[in-house]
């Protein structure tokens, strides 16, 4: 997955790498720290958070609704609501990880799948990339939640979900950028 990049037309902007040292390595995610060289002849450290990219999903069903998934987010500590996504396991498709999410999720497939647009969430520090999708179409799966997700599926029409990212009610990024796709 790489996206279009303007590199080729600014050179003068780019940084070059050095070296790399590993700083961590997780279940999925993993940490680093480069020095590289900057445009200017000087050194700089960059921190990296190594991620092997994920998918998220607008589900609209045959009435118009949006399916979205409520849970804790630990890190922020607080309950949100969100659009399904996942991570990408190694070698898998965007697109078969988005069945496979939709399933555990929110208990659904898709018949057609449209790809939206291709976004880096945290370019300063991560490179991870997430694909966003449209999924219509929808049938119902067995719904087999991963062991450590607690999620409550919620159906609404688009207008309500969009209203709700206006009030500052719906703060995910992904969330935002999909829905606001959808409703062009």
């Amino acid at each position: 997955m790489k996206g279009t990049s303007l590199t080729d037309d600014y050179p003068y902007l780019r940084e070059r790498g050095l070296t790399q040292e590993s700083v961590y390595r997780g279940d999925y995610l993993k940490v680093r720290m480069d020095t590289v060289a900057l445009p200017n002849g000087e050194v700089a450290n960059r921190e990296i958070v190594e991620h092997p990219g994920a998918i998220a999903v607008v589900p609209v069903d045959a009435d118009g609704q949006v399916v979205l998934v409520r849970q804790y987010r630990y890190p922020i500590g607080e309950i949100t609501l969100e659009i399904p996504a996942g991570k990408l396991e190694w070698g898998e498709s965007p697109e078969v990880c988005t069945q496979r999410e939709m399933a555990e999720e929110v208990g659904l497939k898709a018949a057609k799948l449209e790809r939206l647009t291709e976004i880096v969430p945290a370019p300063g520090y991560s490179n991870e990339r997430l694909v966003l999708f449209k999924a219509t179409g929808l049938e119902a799966v067995e719904h087999a939640s991963d062991p450590d997700e607690f999620l409550e599926v919620v159906r609404m029409p688009l207008k309500e979900a969009l209203k709700l990212v206006k009030k500052g009610e719906i703060t995910d990024a992904k969330t935002i950028i999909g829905l606001n796709w959808v409703a062009g």
